[in-house]
């Protein structure tokens, strides 16, 4: 089946494949702008995984081929603290924004991105990020809904006079 590891620089790639086709699926990417999106994501992950701003997570075939079938990673970034009403304390610490949650058209509908999740999750807990976000994908909200995520009220700007 497969087999998830942390991703390296050495995955930078795969990783920026994924992104590019992620938006390709969600009708986001023009055809001209694949390869430099492509190109852009590559440098990007090959300095973040580097030094610590993006940890992600691969699913990867163990079959010996090594062909990566998922991946999911988190940006991280620093979180002013804030009031967090519903556990009556203050959140902290480092954020972790979701990204780059992607799986292979082969193996969807498998429980690939779920048990990337569920990796990146118990990561999460372990490492002191109290505060996970995404944005999700029609397609992908059912599994984070599952996972235990919730609607929020935030907003896009999009520009203005």
């Amino acid at each position: 089946m497969y087999g998830i590891r942390r991703v390296t620089a050495a995955d930078a790639g795969v990783l920026a494949r994924h992104r590019a086709e992620m938006f390709r699926d969600m009708g986001e990417l023009p055809d001209d702008l694949y390869d430099t999106l492509i190109d852009a994501a590559r440098a990007y992950f090959t300095q973040a995984v580097a030094d610590g701003r993006y940890v992600g997570w691969v699913a990867e075939l163990d079959d010996g081929s090594g062909d990566i079938v998922g991946g999911a990673g988190l940006q991280l970034r620093e979180l002013l603290p804030r009031p967090d009403a519903a556990r009556g304390r203050l959140v902290r610490g480092p954020q972790g924004l979701i990204l780059n949650v992607y799986t292979e058209r082969a193996w969807r509908r498998r429980g690939v991105a779920d048990a990337l999740m569920r990796e990146l999750l118990r990561w999460c807990r372990g490492n002191g990020v109290d505060s996970v976000v995404l944005h999700a994908s029609a397609k992908g909200r059912p599994l984070y809904e599952k996972l235990g995520f919730a609607p929020t009220n935030e907003m896009r700007y999009a520009g203005g006079p």
